[in-house]
Protein backbone atom coordinates (compact mmCIF):
# COMPACT_ATOMS: atom_id res chain seq x y z
CA UNK A 1 0.00 0.00 0.00
CA UNK A 2 1.32 3.39 -1.01
CA UNK A 3 0.06 6.76 0.20
CA UNK A 4 0.81 9.99 -1.60
CA UNK A 5 -0.69 13.42 -2.12
CA UNK A 6 -2.84 14.67 -4.97
CA UNK A 7 -0.15 16.92 -6.45
CA UNK A 8 2.34 14.06 -6.70
CA UNK A 9 -0.23 11.80 -8.37
CA UNK A 10 -1.17 14.55 -10.82
CA UNK A 11 2.48 14.98 -11.80
CA UNK A 12 3.18 11.22 -12.00
CA UNK A 13 -0.19 9.68 -12.89
CA UNK A 14 1.22 7.07 -15.29
CA UNK A 15 3.68 5.80 -12.67
CA UNK A 16 0.96 5.41 -10.05
CA UNK A 17 -1.41 3.74 -12.52
CA UNK A 18 1.38 1.31 -13.47
CA UNK A 19 2.06 0.67 -9.80
CA UNK A 20 -1.59 -0.23 -9.26
CA UNK A 21 -2.15 -2.26 -12.42
CA UNK A 22 1.20 -4.02 -12.82
CA UNK A 23 2.49 -4.36 -9.26
CA UNK A 24 -0.92 -4.83 -7.66
CA UNK A 25 -0.35 -1.95 -5.23
CA UNK A 26 -3.15 0.05 -3.68
CA UNK A 27 -2.44 3.77 -3.96
CA UNK A 28 -4.10 6.09 -1.45
CA UNK A 29 -4.33 9.66 -2.70
CA UNK A 30 -4.62 12.13 0.15
CA UNK A 31 -6.63 15.28 -0.45
CA UNK A 32 -7.82 18.27 1.52
CA UNK A 33 -10.60 17.84 4.09
CA UNK A 34 -10.05 14.06 4.22
CA UNK A 35 -11.64 13.53 0.79
CA UNK A 36 -9.12 10.82 0.03
CA UNK A 37 -9.42 8.40 -2.89
CA UNK A 38 -7.85 5.08 -3.82
CA UNK A 39 -6.32 3.89 -7.07
CA UNK A 40 -6.36 0.14 -7.63
CA UNK A 41 -6.34 -2.25 -10.54
CA UNK A 42 -9.56 -3.27 -12.26
CA UNK A 43 -8.80 -6.89 -11.36
CA UNK A 44 -8.60 -6.04 -7.67
CA UNK A 45 -11.72 -3.87 -7.88
CA UNK A 46 -13.67 -6.72 -9.51
CA UNK A 47 -12.54 -9.12 -6.78
CA UNK A 48 -13.75 -6.69 -4.12
CA UNK A 49 -17.10 -6.24 -5.86
CA UNK A 50 -17.52 -10.02 -6.11
CA UNK A 51 -16.72 -10.41 -2.41
CA UNK A 52 -19.35 -7.79 -1.55
CA UNK A 53 -22.00 -9.51 -3.70
CA UNK A 54 -21.16 -12.89 -2.15
CA UNK A 55 -21.40 -11.41 1.33
CA UNK A 56 -24.80 -9.88 0.55
CA UNK A 57 -26.05 -13.17 -0.89
CA UNK A 58 -24.90 -15.13 2.16
CA UNK A 59 -26.58 -12.59 4.47
CA UNK A 60 -29.80 -13.01 2.48
CA UNK A 61 -29.58 -16.80 2.90
CA UNK A 62 -29.01 -16.38 6.64
CA UNK A 63 -32.13 -14.20 6.93
CA UNK A 64 -34.14 -16.77 4.96
CA UNK A 65 -33.00 -19.63 7.21
CA UNK A 66 -33.79 -17.54 10.31
CA UNK A 67 -37.32 -16.98 8.99
CA UNK A 68 -37.70 -20.66 8.17
CA UNK A 69 -36.54 -21.76 11.63
CA UNK A 70 -38.91 -19.21 13.20
CA UNK A 71 -41.83 -20.97 11.52
CA UNK A 72 -42.43 -18.30 8.89
CA UNK A 73 -41.85 -20.63 5.93
CA UNK A 74 -44.53 -21.57 3.42
CA UNK A 75 -44.86 -24.90 1.61
CA UNK A 76 -45.57 -24.76 -2.11
CA UNK A 77 -46.09 -27.39 -4.79
CA UNK A 78 -43.55 -27.56 -7.57
CA UNK A 79 -44.56 -25.79 -10.77
CA UNK A 80 -42.89 -28.50 -12.87
CA UNK A 81 -41.99 -32.01 -11.87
Amino acid sequence: MVATNYKDVRNNLKDYCDLASEAGETVIVTRKANKNVVILSLERFNLMEKAIRNSQYLAKLDRAFDQLYAGKGHEHDLIEE
